[in-house]
């Protein structure tokens, strides 16, 4: 089946970053997988077929590329494991141990919606425009919201 892989891109491209986007929760990590997504849907051995959907068959790819990049990630965080100290790792555990405690106490004094809004978002791993339908507001008051407890938090961490 031919496709028209420039029609493709301008068309799904968006799409697709979004999908992944929610997959990776980090931009640059997005953007990369995305156009390797698209780079090879033009390049695969195993062109499409039309069985799905286009949209559903670039997500699936980036899909499995998101997910291929988990596994190496992890091989390397193992292979890094292996390697360090044990007197290490515990010493790290507990700074992070001893950050975490704090951040969380930081945050159990801050103010509402900023405690709340902040929970929501780190914890409950919600989108900002989730975030603002729960109070009924807008995306971008989330996101401010958000930012400002994250500016009260390090502020009050940066003063203890």
């Amino acid at each position: 089946m031919d496709i028209d892989f420039e029609k493709l891109y301008n068309t799904y491209y968006m799409r697709v970053y979004s999908f992944v986007m929610t997959l990776a929760k980090n931009q640059d990590a997005a953007e990369e997988i995305t156009q390797k997504a698209f780079f090879k849907a033009m390049t695969a051995d195993k062109k499409y077929r039309g069985d799905a959907a286009e949209l559903t068959w670039l997500c699936a790819i980036a899909k499995n590329l998101f997910l291929d990049e988990l596994r190496a990630k992890k091989r390397i965080v193992e292979v890094g494991t292996d390697v360090a100290s044990s007197d290490a790792s515990i010493e790290h555990a507990l700074v992070d141990e001893d950050s975490a405690f704090r951040i969380h106490q930081t945050l159990h004094g801050l103010e509402e919606p900023y405690k709340e809004v902040f929970g929501l978002r780190v914890f409950g791993e919600l989108s900002f425009k989730k975030i603002g339908l729960l109070f009924g507001k807008t995306e971008n008051w989330a996101r401010v919201t958000y930012h400002r407890a994250r500016l009260k938090i390090m502020e009050r961490m940066d003063a203890k």
